[in-house]
Protein backbone atom coordinates (compact mmCIF):
# COMPACT_ATOMS: atom_id res chain seq x y z
CA UNK A 1 0.00 0.00 0.00
CA UNK A 2 1.32 3.46 -0.92
CA UNK A 3 2.25 5.50 2.13
CA UNK A 4 0.53 8.87 2.51
CA UNK A 5 2.69 11.90 1.62
CA UNK A 6 4.15 13.59 4.70
CA UNK A 7 5.03 17.27 5.14
CA UNK A 8 6.67 19.10 7.98
CA UNK A 9 3.84 21.65 7.84
CA UNK A 10 0.48 22.05 6.16
CA UNK A 11 -0.90 25.56 5.87
CA UNK A 12 -4.71 25.66 5.68
CA UNK A 13 -5.79 28.78 3.81
CA UNK A 14 -4.35 30.33 0.65
CA UNK A 15 -4.89 34.03 1.41
CA UNK A 16 -2.14 36.49 2.32
CA UNK A 17 -1.47 35.04 5.78
CA UNK A 18 -1.33 31.45 4.58
CA UNK A 19 0.79 32.21 1.53
CA UNK A 20 3.22 34.30 3.61
CA UNK A 21 3.53 31.47 6.16
CA UNK A 22 4.15 28.89 3.43
CA UNK A 23 6.70 31.15 1.76
CA UNK A 24 8.62 31.63 5.03
CA UNK A 25 8.55 27.89 5.75
CA UNK A 26 9.70 26.95 2.26
CA UNK A 27 12.52 29.48 2.39
CA UNK A 28 13.51 27.93 5.71
CA UNK A 29 13.99 24.61 3.95
CA UNK A 30 10.83 23.00 5.30
CA UNK A 31 8.55 20.68 3.38
CA UNK A 32 5.25 22.54 3.28
CA UNK A 33 1.86 22.07 1.65
CA UNK A 34 -0.35 25.14 1.11
CA UNK A 35 -4.07 24.47 0.74
CA UNK A 36 -6.22 27.08 -1.01
CA UNK A 37 -9.89 26.16 -0.97
CA UNK A 38 -11.19 29.31 -2.70
CA UNK A 39 -12.95 28.59 -6.02
CA UNK A 40 -10.90 29.76 -9.03
CA UNK A 41 -11.77 33.34 -9.94
CA UNK A 42 -13.73 33.90 -6.70
CA UNK A 43 -14.43 37.57 -6.05
CA UNK A 44 -12.61 39.04 -3.07
CA UNK A 45 -13.41 42.47 -1.73
CA UNK A 46 -10.63 44.85 -2.71
CA UNK A 47 -8.61 46.02 0.25
CA UNK A 48 -6.04 48.71 0.85
CA UNK A 49 -2.42 47.95 1.60
CA UNK A 50 -0.96 50.90 3.56
CA UNK A 51 2.48 52.32 2.73
CA UNK A 52 4.20 50.26 5.46
CA UNK A 53 3.21 47.15 3.52
CA UNK A 54 6.09 47.90 1.17
CA UNK A 55 8.58 46.78 3.82
CA UNK A 56 6.80 43.46 4.32
CA UNK A 57 6.66 42.78 0.59
CA UNK A 58 10.38 43.50 0.38
CA UNK A 59 11.11 41.12 3.27
CA UNK A 60 8.98 38.46 1.57
CA UNK A 61 10.98 38.99 -1.62
CA UNK A 62 7.99 39.88 -3.81
CA UNK A 63 8.12 43.70 -3.94
CA UNK A 64 9.45 44.04 -7.49
CA UNK A 65 6.85 41.71 -8.94
CA UNK A 66 4.12 43.39 -6.90
CA UNK A 67 5.09 46.83 -8.21
CA UNK A 68 4.84 45.53 -11.78
CA UNK A 69 1.47 43.90 -11.19
CA UNK A 70 -0.87 46.82 -11.82
CA UNK A 71 -2.33 47.56 -8.38
CA UNK A 72 -3.82 51.02 -7.96
CA UNK A 73 -1.71 53.59 -6.06
CA UNK A 74 -3.46 55.06 -3.01
CA UNK A 75 -2.06 58.43 -1.95
CA UNK A 76 -4.19 58.91 1.15
CA UNK A 77 -7.71 58.87 2.57
CA UNK A 78 -10.79 61.09 2.56
CA UNK A 79 -13.04 61.06 5.59
CA UNK A 80 -16.16 62.66 6.97
CA UNK A 81 -15.53 61.62 10.55
CA UNK A 82 -16.24 63.85 13.51
CA UNK A 83 -17.75 66.55 11.29
CA UNK A 84 -19.90 66.75 8.14
CA UNK A 85 -16.99 68.11 6.10
CA UNK A 86 -14.73 65.86 4.03
CA UNK A 87 -11.10 65.97 5.14
CA UNK A 88 -8.06 64.61 3.31
CA UNK A 89 -5.12 62.75 4.83
CA UNK A 90 -2.30 62.09 2.40
CA UNK A 91 0.79 59.87 2.45
CA UNK A 92 3.04 62.53 0.96
CA UNK A 93 5.36 62.59 3.97
CA UNK A 94 5.35 58.82 4.54
CA UNK A 95 8.84 57.35 4.37
CA UNK A 96 7.30 54.34 2.63
CA UNK A 97 5.62 56.35 -0.12
CA UNK A 98 2.05 55.62 -1.15
CA UNK A 99 -0.17 52.64 -0.47
CA UNK A 100 -2.30 50.61 -2.89
CA UNK A 101 -5.85 49.51 -3.58
CA UNK A 102 -5.42 45.83 -4.35
CA UNK A 103 -6.77 43.48 -6.94
CA UNK A 104 -7.16 40.80 -4.30
CA UNK A 105 -7.32 37.81 -6.63
CA UNK A 106 -4.12 38.90 -8.38
CA UNK A 107 -2.37 39.79 -5.11
CA UNK A 108 -3.21 36.48 -3.45
CA UNK A 109 -2.12 34.56 -6.55
CA UNK A 110 1.23 36.41 -6.57
CA UNK A 111 1.92 35.31 -3.00
CA UNK A 112 0.96 31.69 -3.70
CA UNK A 113 3.18 31.68 -6.79
CA UNK A 114 6.07 32.98 -4.68
CA UNK A 115 5.52 30.20 -2.14
CA UNK A 116 5.48 27.65 -4.97
CA UNK A 117 8.68 29.07 -6.46
CA UNK A 118 10.35 28.77 -3.04
CA UNK A 119 9.52 25.06 -2.92
CA UNK A 120 6.09 24.83 -1.31
CA UNK A 121 3.52 22.45 -2.76
CA UNK A 122 0.42 24.51 -3.54
CA UNK A 123 -2.96 22.85 -3.98
CA UNK A 124 -5.77 25.07 -5.30
CA UNK A 125 -9.44 24.20 -4.93
CA UNK A 126 -8.55 21.82 -2.11
CA UNK A 127 -9.92 21.91 1.41
CA UNK A 128 -9.01 20.07 4.58
CA UNK A 129 -12.08 18.04 5.45
CA UNK A 130 -10.64 16.26 8.48
CA UNK A 131 -7.65 16.31 10.84
CA UNK A 132 -6.79 13.61 13.35
CA UNK A 133 -3.65 12.88 15.42
CA UNK A 134 -1.60 10.24 13.64
CA UNK A 135 -0.09 8.62 16.74
CA UNK A 136 3.42 9.80 15.90
CA UNK A 137 3.05 13.34 17.23
CA UNK A 138 1.69 14.68 13.95
CA UNK A 139 -1.51 14.80 11.94
CA UNK A 140 -3.40 12.68 9.46
CA UNK A 141 -5.40 14.96 7.17
CA UNK A 142 -8.24 14.25 4.78
CA UNK A 143 -8.17 16.53 1.72
CA UNK A 144 -11.09 16.99 -0.64
CA UNK A 145 -10.95 18.44 -4.13
CA UNK A 146 -14.15 19.04 -6.07
CA UNK A 147 -16.46 16.07 -5.76
CA UNK A 148 -13.67 13.50 -5.69
CA UNK A 149 -12.79 11.02 -2.99
CA UNK A 150 -10.88 12.24 0.04
CA UNK A 151 -7.09 11.98 -0.11
CA UNK A 152 -4.88 11.47 2.93
CA UNK A 153 -1.67 13.33 3.76
CA UNK A 154 0.32 13.56 6.97
CA UNK A 155 2.15 16.42 8.59
CA UNK A 156 3.98 17.39 11.76
CA UNK A 157 2.40 20.84 12.12
CA UNK A 158 -0.74 22.68 11.04
CA UNK A 159 -0.86 26.42 10.42
CA UNK A 160 -4.38 27.82 10.68
CA UNK A 161 -4.81 30.57 8.08
CA UNK A 162 -8.49 29.85 7.46
CA UNK A 163 -9.55 33.41 8.21
CA UNK A 164 -12.30 34.30 10.63
CA UNK A 165 -13.49 30.68 10.68
CA UNK A 166 -10.32 29.70 12.58
CA UNK A 167 -11.25 26.17 11.57
CA UNK A 168 -8.12 24.42 12.84
CA UNK A 169 -7.80 26.30 16.13
CA UNK A 170 -11.46 25.92 17.03
CA UNK A 171 -11.33 22.21 16.24
CA UNK A 172 -8.51 21.97 18.80
CA UNK A 173 -10.62 23.67 21.47
CA UNK A 174 -9.46 27.27 21.09
CA UNK A 175 -12.17 29.87 21.62
CA UNK A 176 -12.73 32.93 19.47
CA UNK A 177 -13.28 36.02 21.64
CA UNK A 178 -15.34 38.71 19.92
CA UNK A 179 -15.21 42.39 20.87
CA UNK A 180 -18.26 43.42 18.87
CA UNK A 181 -20.82 42.27 16.31
CA UNK A 182 -19.74 44.48 13.41
CA UNK A 183 -20.96 43.31 10.01
CA UNK A 184 -20.28 44.60 6.51
CA UNK A 185 -22.69 44.77 3.58
CA UNK A 186 -20.79 45.38 0.37
CA UNK A 187 -21.47 45.70 -3.32
CA UNK A 188 -19.59 46.39 -6.55
CA UNK A 189 -20.38 49.40 -8.73
CA UNK A 190 -19.42 49.92 -12.38
CA UNK A 191 -18.96 53.40 -13.93
CA UNK A 192 -21.01 54.70 -16.84
CA UNK A 193 -18.23 57.18 -17.67
CA UNK A 194 -14.47 56.75 -17.60
CA UNK A 195 -12.16 59.09 -15.75
CA UNK A 196 -12.29 58.14 -12.07
CA UNK A 197 -8.63 57.98 -11.00
CA UNK A 198 -9.01 58.74 -7.29
CA UNK A 199 -7.39 55.82 -5.49
CA UNK A 200 -8.03 57.23 -2.01
CA UNK A 201 -10.33 55.39 0.38
CA UNK A 202 -13.37 57.49 1.30
CA UNK A 203 -14.86 56.92 4.76
CA UNK A 204 -18.12 58.49 5.95
CA UNK A 205 -19.68 58.17 9.41
CA UNK A 206 -23.49 58.02 9.64
CA UNK A 207 -25.85 57.69 12.63
CA UNK A 208 -25.89 53.87 12.70
CA UNK A 209 -22.41 53.02 11.44
CA UNK A 210 -20.14 54.09 8.64
CA UNK A 211 -19.57 53.69 4.89
CA UNK A 212 -16.53 53.39 2.74
CA UNK A 213 -15.81 53.26 -0.96
CA UNK A 214 -12.58 52.51 -2.79
CA UNK A 215 -11.70 52.32 -6.46
CA UNK A 216 -10.11 49.00 -7.41
CA UNK A 217 -7.79 48.24 -10.34
CA UNK A 218 -10.66 46.93 -12.51
CA UNK A 219 -12.16 50.45 -12.56
CA UNK A 220 -15.05 49.36 -10.33
CA UNK A 221 -15.76 50.75 -6.91
CA UNK A 222 -16.35 48.64 -3.84
CA UNK A 223 -18.93 50.22 -1.52
CA UNK A 224 -19.56 48.91 2.00
CA UNK A 225 -21.80 49.74 4.94
CA UNK A 226 -20.57 48.78 8.41
CA UNK A 227 -22.96 48.47 11.34
CA UNK A 228 -23.75 46.13 14.23
CA UNK A 229 -25.64 42.96 13.42
CA UNK A 230 -28.60 43.79 15.65
CA UNK A 231 -28.95 47.24 14.03
CA UNK A 232 -28.95 45.95 10.45
CA UNK A 233 -32.00 45.18 8.37
CA UNK A 234 -30.20 42.24 6.82
CA UNK A 235 -32.91 41.12 4.36
CA UNK A 236 -33.17 44.65 2.96
CA UNK A 237 -29.43 45.34 2.81
CA UNK A 238 -28.87 42.17 0.81
CA UNK A 239 -31.12 43.47 -1.98
CA UNK A 240 -30.12 46.08 -4.54
CA UNK A 241 -33.06 48.34 -3.66
CA UNK A 242 -32.54 48.09 0.09
CA UNK A 243 -28.81 48.74 -0.19
CA UNK A 244 -29.43 51.72 -2.49
CA UNK A 245 -31.98 53.20 -0.09
CA UNK A 246 -29.54 53.07 2.81
CA UNK A 247 -26.74 54.41 0.58
CA UNK A 248 -28.82 57.51 -0.18
CA UNK A 249 -28.02 58.72 3.34
CA UNK A 250 -24.25 58.70 2.75
CA UNK A 251 -23.76 62.09 1.12
CA UNK A 252 -20.07 61.91 0.26
CA UNK A 253 -20.00 58.28 -0.87
CA UNK A 254 -23.06 58.89 -3.03
CA UNK A 255 -21.41 61.96 -4.60
CA UNK A 256 -18.28 59.96 -5.47
CA UNK A 257 -20.46 57.39 -7.24
CA UNK A 258 -22.63 59.95 -9.02
CA UNK A 259 -19.61 61.83 -10.40
CA UNK A 260 -18.94 59.00 -12.87
CA UNK A 261 -22.36 57.38 -13.05
CA UNK A 262 -21.48 54.32 -11.00
CA UNK A 263 -24.26 51.72 -10.86
CA UNK A 264 -24.52 48.61 -8.75
CA UNK A 265 -23.33 45.43 -10.41
CA UNK A 266 -24.67 42.25 -8.82
CA UNK A 267 -26.38 41.72 -5.49
CA UNK A 268 -24.89 43.02 -2.23
CA UNK A 269 -23.21 40.54 0.07
CA UNK A 270 -22.78 40.39 3.83
CA UNK A 271 -19.80 39.39 5.94
CA UNK A 272 -18.57 39.37 9.52
CA UNK A 273 -16.32 42.39 10.09
CA UNK A 274 -15.96 42.39 13.86
CA UNK A 275 -12.86 42.54 16.02
CA UNK A 276 -11.93 39.19 17.51
CA UNK A 277 -9.00 37.11 18.70
CA UNK A 278 -8.28 33.58 19.80
CA UNK A 279 -7.91 32.83 23.49
CA UNK A 280 -4.63 31.11 22.54
CA UNK A 281 -2.62 31.36 19.37
CA UNK A 282 -0.90 27.96 19.36
CA UNK A 283 -1.20 24.49 20.81
CA UNK A 284 0.23 21.01 20.38
CA UNK A 285 1.00 20.69 16.67
CA UNK A 286 -0.73 23.89 15.51
CA UNK A 287 -0.52 27.69 15.41
CA UNK A 288 -2.73 30.40 13.92
CA UNK A 289 -2.00 33.43 11.74
CA UNK A 290 -3.88 36.27 10.06
CA UNK A 291 -7.60 36.66 10.69
CA UNK A 292 -7.69 33.21 12.26
CA UNK A 293 -5.56 34.60 15.11
CA UNK A 294 -6.62 38.27 15.27
CA UNK A 295 -9.40 39.91 13.20
CA UNK A 296 -9.51 43.66 12.67
CA UNK A 297 -12.25 46.23 12.15
CA UNK A 298 -11.89 47.40 8.51
CA UNK A 299 -11.63 50.97 9.81
CA UNK A 300 -8.03 50.19 10.77
CA UNK A 301 -7.01 49.50 7.13
CA UNK A 302 -4.49 47.06 8.61
CA UNK A 303 -6.06 43.71 7.73
CA UNK A 304 -3.83 42.79 4.77
CA UNK A 305 -0.68 44.20 6.36
CA UNK A 306 -1.30 42.24 9.57
CA UNK A 307 -2.08 39.08 7.60
CA UNK A 308 1.27 39.35 5.81
CA UNK A 309 3.13 40.15 9.00
CA UNK A 310 1.63 37.43 11.19
CA UNK A 311 1.79 34.84 8.40
CA UNK A 312 5.47 35.52 7.79
CA UNK A 313 6.26 35.53 11.52
CA UNK A 314 4.30 32.29 12.04
CA UNK A 315 6.35 30.57 9.35
CA UNK A 316 9.61 31.92 10.77
CA UNK A 317 8.68 30.94 14.32
CA UNK A 318 7.81 27.41 13.26
CA UNK A 319 11.10 27.12 11.37
CA UNK A 320 12.96 28.25 14.49
CA UNK A 321 11.01 25.79 16.64
CA UNK A 322 11.85 22.92 14.29
CA UNK A 323 15.49 24.00 14.47
CA UNK A 324 15.41 23.55 18.24
CA UNK A 325 14.48 26.99 19.55
CA UNK A 326 12.21 26.07 22.46
CA UNK A 327 10.98 29.63 22.96
CA UNK A 328 10.10 30.48 19.35
CA UNK A 329 6.38 29.69 19.54
CA UNK A 330 5.94 31.45 22.88
CA UNK A 331 7.66 34.47 21.36
CA UNK A 332 5.27 34.36 18.42
CA UNK A 333 2.29 34.28 20.78
CA UNK A 334 3.66 37.27 22.74
CA UNK A 335 4.08 39.18 19.49
CA UNK A 336 0.41 38.57 18.65
CA UNK A 337 -0.60 39.76 22.13
CA UNK A 338 1.36 42.97 21.52
CA UNK A 339 -0.20 43.44 18.07
CA UNK A 340 -3.69 43.00 19.48
CA UNK A 341 -3.07 45.35 22.41
CA UNK A 342 -1.84 48.11 20.09
CA UNK A 343 -4.80 47.59 17.77
CA UNK A 344 -7.33 47.94 20.60
CA UNK A 345 -5.81 51.26 21.57
CA UNK A 346 -5.77 52.61 18.02
CA UNK A 347 -9.36 51.48 17.41
CA UNK A 348 -10.53 53.33 20.52
CA UNK A 349 -8.80 56.50 19.29
CA UNK A 350 -10.54 56.28 15.90
CA UNK A 351 -14.02 55.83 17.34
CA UNK A 352 -13.51 58.45 20.04
CA UNK A 353 -13.14 61.07 17.32
CA UNK A 354 -16.79 60.72 16.21
CA UNK A 355 -19.18 62.30 18.76
CA UNK A 356 -22.08 63.55 16.63
CA UNK A 357 -24.41 60.65 17.42
CA UNK A 358 -23.23 59.73 20.92
CA UNK A 359 -26.79 58.73 21.91
CA UNK A 360 -27.22 56.25 19.04
CA UNK A 361 -26.53 52.58 19.94
CA UNK A 362 -23.71 52.04 17.43
CA UNK A 363 -21.68 54.98 18.69
CA UNK A 364 -22.66 54.66 22.36
CA UNK A 365 -21.23 51.13 22.41
CA UNK A 366 -17.93 52.31 20.99
CA UNK A 367 -17.66 55.24 23.34
CA UNK A 368 -18.21 52.78 26.18
CA UNK A 369 -15.12 50.87 24.96
CA UNK A 370 -13.15 54.10 25.06
CA UNK A 371 -14.28 54.80 28.64
CA UNK A 372 -13.42 51.26 29.78
CA UNK A 373 -10.00 51.44 28.15
CA UNK A 374 -9.31 54.82 29.77
CA UNK A 375 -10.40 53.43 33.14
CA UNK A 376 -8.06 50.46 32.81
CA UNK A 377 -5.07 52.62 31.89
Amino acid sequence: MTESPRFEAVVAGGGPAGAAAALALARGGRGVLLLDDAPPGAFRVGEALPPAGRRLLRELGVLDRFLADGHLPCHGNLSSWGSPALHATDFFFSLDGHGWQLDRARFDALLRDAARAAGAVVRSGTRMSGAEPDGDGGWRLALSEGGGAAEEVRCDWLVDATGRRAAVARRQGAARLSDDALVAFHARFRPAREGDRDGRTLIEAVPDGWWYTALVPSGERVVAFLTDADLADRPALLTEDGFARRLAGAEHVRAALDAFGFRMHGRPRGADAGSARLDRFAGPGWLAAGDAAVSYDPLSSQGIRTALYTGMRAGQALCAHLDGDGGALDGYARMLEDVHRAYVGHRAEFYADERRWADRPFWARRHAWVARLAGAA
